[in-house]
């Protein structure tokens, strides 16, 4: 499967307006269609959508209990430290707890709930020359710390 990729996440939703403000004006994609008050589709760099929101079986519903299968969480790649650092202080601005931050080796990643309380990792790679790589060449991922006040610092 050297030419698959993952095209899109498709999330059930509460609450279609609470949830687009998330991942518009948090994570940073932009509306590229609403279908309504049931639907929305967005995307970055002007592609048609990466995240796909909508209330359809689910307005107003709570979200899985924990304990229970289902989605762990959505994971979404910036370009570049810079990029992630900006998304960061949007987070913190908004008042938003996180659950966690790791230095991957390959990563740097930040983990927080977006309002259905579902999982989302953002994240940036490293360069491939820069992963971390044990004696026989092999990935060797860690999972430190991630210095986040230095991430901030970043930001624009």
């Amino acid at each position: 499967m050297a030419h698959a990729s993952v095209g899109h996440i498709h999330l059930k939703v509460a609450d279609l307006d609470r949830s687009i403000a998330f991942y518009r004006d948090i994570l940073g994609f932009e509306v590229q269609q609403r279908m309504g008050r049931h639907a929305a589709f967005l995307g970055a760099g002007g592609y048609h959508h990466h995240i796909g929101l909508n209330t359809w079986e689910s307005a107003g519903a709570t979200p899985p209990p924990v304990g229970h299968t289902g989605l762990y969480h959505s994971a979404f790649l910036y370009p570049d430290r810079k990029a992630l650092a900006a998304v960061l202080k949007r987070i913190v601005a908004a008042g938003l707890s996180l659950d966690g931050a790791a230095d991957h080796g390959v990563s740097e990643a930040i983990y927080l709930r977006d309002p259905d309380q579902n999982g989302v990792e953002i994240y940036r790679d490293r360069a491939r020359e820069d992963w971390p790589r044990d004696a026989q060449g092999g990935l060797s991922m860690i999972n430190a710390p991630l210095d986040l006040n230095a991430l901030l610092a970043e930001a624009d």
